[in-house]
């Protein structure tokens, strides 16, 4: 058999709208992304545990859309006019709980899109009535807002998952790896990540080929390490 080579790459995430795999756990939310004109009030939040591709179906519709996407932690109150002369997305909201001049600023962004008939999708891990947010309007807004929710990933899914993310750090496991994982792994868009990841350094310094039996002895020492 001949050797599967590693080598010590950046990831290169693919986020163009055919690279995003529909299963039922995610096909409400992908459907909400793909009509913007269903969005009450021209405002969606995508919702989902991390990983669960929030940023990739953010970067679908904003080349759609023409949106400019920040990081929530960047806004300022200053940037909020230019920024709605298109529509925006405002990636990681919930980080922002607690920082009242960044709450502002997402606040005034919240107002100004919708008297510029703009569109604003927010990302975050989970819904506005779990951010301890200390600007009480904005609190009130954002829980008014239509959700998106990603769910955790069901077989059709994770097996896609854990094939996109080899495929991203441009490796090659053999057939049976990614079933093989798809049944060893935790249900969770950050288990498969973490693993592909382990899996790629492992292979990178040992020089191995990405087989199942090298996964095997992979996954057994990441569960020895974790206990």
């Amino acid at each position: 058999m001949a050797e599967q080579l590693s080598f010590d790459l950046p990831a290169r995430p693919a986020l163009g709208r055919d690279d995003f795999f529909i299963s039922p756990s995610n096909a409400l939310a992908v459907a909400l992304i793909d009509t913007p004109q269903s969005w009450m009030n021209g405002k969606l939040i995508l919702v989902g545990p991390e990983g669960s591709g929030k940023t990739h179906l953010a970067h679908v519709w904003a080349a759609q859309s023409g949106a400019q996407i920040i990081k929530a932690r960047d806004l300022n109150e200053e940037m909020v006019p230019n920024l709605l002369k298109t529509p925006v997305v405002v990636e990681d909201g919930d980080e922002i709980a607690g920082q009242r001049i960044i709450e502002t600023a997402l606040f005034h962004l919240h107002n100004l899109a919708q008297a510029e008939g703009q569109p604003l999708l927010i990302t975050a891990r989970n819904a506005p009535q779990r951010w301890p947010l200390t600007l009480p309007d904005l609190a009130s807004r954002l829980q008014a807002l239509q959700i998106a929710q990603l769910d955790a990933p069901d077989d059709t899914l994770l097996t896609s998952l854990l094939m996109k993310l080899f495929i991203d750090r441009q490796l090659n496991p053999a057939l049976d790896v990614i079933p093989f994982l798809a049944r060893r792994i935790d249900r969770s868009f950050a288990a498969a990540q973490h693993i592909v990841a382990t899996i790629d350094k492992a292979a990178l310094e040992a020089k191995r080929p990405i087989t199942r039996a090298f996964v095997s002895a992979v996954l057994d020492k990441t569960i020895a390490a974790d206990t």
